[in-house]
């Protein structure tokens, strides 16, 4: 280690490289890089020391940010508890300090509580699956030693068109027995059940890769095709897809039966 300040008096005697400041400008750019590649690479109690510091780090970043909108806010806000031309009763209060964006958020809740309502569906609260439920491990190879298929215990949609990969690439095998097309779907208003061709999953409630995949378990949404109902839209239009939800679980009755979400 250098002992003495040499550097420090020779920038004092003749002054920093011409393009000093915009090489120390782009290297302070390029910290973030620098600290994230070692978040990486680090390992053990040297990684856990680098975690605590950085995470030390953002938090005060945090509060600062924190202490800089609060400001704003209050510069922004005028100061409503000054009172103008003497005392207000008690329960005048709180109606003089009601500002603007109160009155914003108060709305936003509202309407949001309200959306909420409409699309209230007949069974809100499903039990959760495991995966153990849901997929049995296929063995495959020469050896039997490949533990990466997966079948699928639930039912399942898939579209006219689906093409099973070949078997060297598939990854989640849908058996024909448990693929479903139709659903019987009950019309609350109604109070009739019609046998329906399903268009989609369009929510799992268990996971989004079972979305994906297309299983359908109880409390699922899908979407099914409501042209030959007859349902007219305000403009005049025929609807042609509406969503129902799951009431039953499919894989043990051996069909699906569903309410429609009007």
């Amino acid at each position: 280690m250098p002992q003495g300040n040499y550097i420090e008096e020779h920038q004092k005697k003749y002054g920093h490289r011409l393009d000093h400041f915009e090489r120390k400008r782009k290297k302070e750019a390029r910290i973030h890089k620098k600290e994230s590649k070692m978040a990486a690479k680090l390992t053990g109690i040297k990684a856990k020391l680098f975690a605590k510091k950085r995470h030390a780090e953002k938090v005060a970043m945090q509060k600062t940010i924190k202490q800089h909108e609060q400001k704003t806010q209050e510069e922004r806000t005028p100061n409503t508890d000054v009172i103008k031309g003497g005392a207000v009763p008690a329960y005048l209060m709180d109606r003089e300090g009601v500002s603007r964006a109160k009155i914003l958020s108060n709305t936003v809740k509202q309407k949001r509580k309200e959306k909420a309502g409409k699309w209230a569906v007949p069974v809100p609260k499903v039990r959760a699956l495991n995966e153990d439920e849901m997929f049995k491990i296929i063995r495959s190879g020469k050896r039997k030693r490949n533990m990466y298929k997966r079948m699928i215990n639930k039912v399942s949609f898939v579209g006219e068109d689906f093409t099973r990969k070949p078997p060297k690439f598939e990854r989640f095998i849908r058996p024909m027995a448990l693929r479903f097309t139709k659903a019987n779907v009950t019309h609350p208003e109604l109070k009739a059940t019609f046998q329906l061709p399903i268009l989609g999953v369009k929510k799992n409630p268990q996971s989004y890769m079972y979305t994906t995949l297309g299983i359908i378990t109880k409390g699922s949404v899908l979407e099914v095709n409501v042209s030959d109902l007859g349902l007219v839209a305000p403009n005049g239009k025929v609807i042609w897809g509406k969503y129902a939800q799951v009431t039953n679980n499919p894989e043990l009755d051996g069909c699906i039966n569903a309410v429609l979400l009007v």
